[in-house]
């Protein structure tokens, strides 16, 4: 026994591992345990989970669809900051978590828990970013690691207690560990097995949301994204719910193999993993916001956006949503998307999402100021004669100094 609570909230996906967790808890802290689980669009039957739950004697199951939220309220922020890991991933798994553990901390608010658990194990990212989102939502609750805390030293001794507790393991889970598996409106994610090997190429048969792209129609598509203040409303001129469109942009772009991602990164908790991505939604929609951008922002703005993605994409991957500096960045990202309506258009065609068009009643573009023929703008070539001369004069007077 390592102690006696009131009731505990549990992230439970209804796999084997926190059905493992919920069992062990119940014994542990002898109390009542309530089930949360997130629809993040993940694309799975959630009922069996609440069959599991009960069968496990829990009387309060709370099973949420935040598609909406999780897209409005975390995936299109994010989003209007172009944010990319270490300029590759769109950041699917990080995302998520400041929205579960958001709900956990209602729940247990609403019921009267003192902790909070969940599944994450003692090497990965998401343990760091629950506890994290906690921490800065609600500092009175506890968080419960079972990872950290219990004496299960392999996946032997795990699964003889899932036996021993009546806990059914599927028969992909016996002997071998298995695939580790996110999932989300936003993205897939597959670690482990043979991708712990970076040498190894990646099976085709781990890709679920994305056909290879050799295998891709071999006609090209086009879709045309619509933003207002920077996110995007509608789809080949549909409007549509922040959940429903990026559902719609991942069946188009899967189709056409957009948005696979093979990637060794840098843990926050200091080693490096492998991990293969699936993001063709999130994929289409980062070049198509970089596109309507590319139009209606200043040079200065755009510059300076860029300057701070890579801060605050690392902010989400390291687990500190809900942190100050977080928000300062946000609100300073929202500022520079007032004007950033419009409409792009990409080609889709083999694993590549190409922008092909793009217009904006808000656009900066001069066709006046950029022509080869004749401007009726006040433009003068020579006035580019003075702007050289003032920026050079330092470079002259370095070189002169070169040459003594």
């Amino acid at each position: 026994m390592v102690g006696k609570m009131n009731k505990i909230v549990l992230a439970y996906s209804g796999g084997l591992d926190t059905s493992i967790i919920l069992k062990w808890l119940q014994e542990s802290y002898g109390c009542e345990v309530v089930t949360f689980t997130a629809d993040l669009g993940q694309g799975e039957e959630l009922q069996p989970a609440r069959a599991k739950a009960e069968m496990l004697g829990v009387k309060d199951i709370r099973i949420v669809d935040l598609r909406e939220e999780f897209v409005r309220d975390f995936v299109f922020p994010m989003l209007r900051a172009n944010a990319l890991y270490e300029g590759q991933y769109l950041l699917g798994s990080s995302i998520g978590r400041p929205l579960i553990a958001k709900h956990l901390v209602a729940i247990a608010r609403e019921v009267g828990a003192d902790a909070v658990a969940h599944g994450a194990t003692g090497k990965g990212n998401d343990q760091i970013r629950l506890e994290l989102a906690v921490n800065a939502l609600d500092s009175s609750i506890r968080v419960i690691a079972p990872w950290r805390r219990w004496n299960f030293r392999s996946r032997i001794q795990l699964l003889e207690y899932a036996t021993k507790h009546q806990i059914p393991v599927p028969k992909d889970k016996r002997g071998e560990a298995p695939f580790s598996i996110d999932a989300n409106l936003l993205h897939t994610s597959t670690e482990g097995k043979i991708l712990e090997d970076p040498a190894e190429v990646a099976p085709e048969y781990i890709y679920q949301r994305t056909v290879d792209p050799i295998d891709a129609p071999d006609t090209p598509q086009t879709v045309t994204i619509g933003f207002e203040s920077g996110d995007p409303v509608s789809v080949n001129g549909e409007a549509m719910t922040p959940a429903t469109l990026l559902t719609e942009l991942n069946r188009i772009g899967g189709r056409h193999g957009i948005g696979r991602l093979d990637l060794v990164e840098n843990r926050f908790i200091g080693m490096k993993s492998r991990g293969v991505y699936e993001t063709p939604g999130g994929t289409i929609l980062l070049a198509a916001h970089r596109g309507i951008e590319s139009i209606t922002l200043d040079r200065a703005a755009s510059h300076l956006k860029d300057e701070i993605m890579p801060r605050y994409a690392e902010l989400i991957y390291n687990g500190f949503w809900f942190a100050p500096e977080r928000d300062m960045l946000q609100a300073l990202i929202d500022r520079s998307q007032a004007f950033v309506s419009g409409e792009v258009t990409l080609r889709l065609y083999k694993g590549c999402a190409s922008v092909i068009s793009r217009t904006s009643p808000r656009s900066l573009y001069s066709a006046d100021l950029v022509t080869f023929e004749e401007s009726s703008l006040a433009y003068d070539h020579h006035d580019a004669e003075g702007f050289i001369r003032l920026n050079g004069l330092r470079l002259r007077s370095w070189a002169a100094r070169k040459g003594t």
